[in-house]
């Protein structure tokens, strides 16, 4: 990964953000916060929330360097390829590592959620459950 100077101030009120169903996830709507741009792709930092009732997201892992997600509010439910099972709520951070199998199963009405991820172009890449 290139490593970027950052040579603007980045400061995204919230009365000036817009969401849109921008994201991968037709159930949720996304915030773009400007990093993206900024980095000029190397990052994205962006608001996701719920807007729908969730569908399975099937089993898929990520092609990146970085998936960081900060719960802001509510929760998500997830599998791992590990048969590990998590709810990650309001105040827990996860960072999924490149190439991780994994499903979200479930999310709350009310989930929101910061998702920092490298490089701004991850590619999500459909796959069978684990054995």
């Amino acid at each position: 990964m290139k490593s970027t100077t950052m040579t603007e101030l980045l400061c995204q009120q919230l009365d000036d953000a817009e969401f849109g169903k921008t994201g991968r996830r037709s159930f949720f709507e996304y915030r773009d916060t400007g990093l993206s741009k900024l980095t000029d792709g190397e990052y994205r930092a962006q608001v996701m929330r719920a807007t729908d009732v969730m569908e399975t997201t099937g089993w898929h892992y990520h092609e990146c360097d970085l998936q960081f997600v900060y719960v802001l509010n509510g929760w998500v439910d997830l599998e791992f390829e590990d048969g590990r099972s998590e709810r990650v709520s309001a105040g827990a951070a996860l960072s999924i590592p490149p190439g991780m199998v994994h499903n979200e199963t479930g999310c709350s009405s009310d989930f929101e959620a910061l998702e920092v991820v490298a490089p701004a172009e991850m590619q999500t890449v459909p796959c069978d459950p684990p054995a």
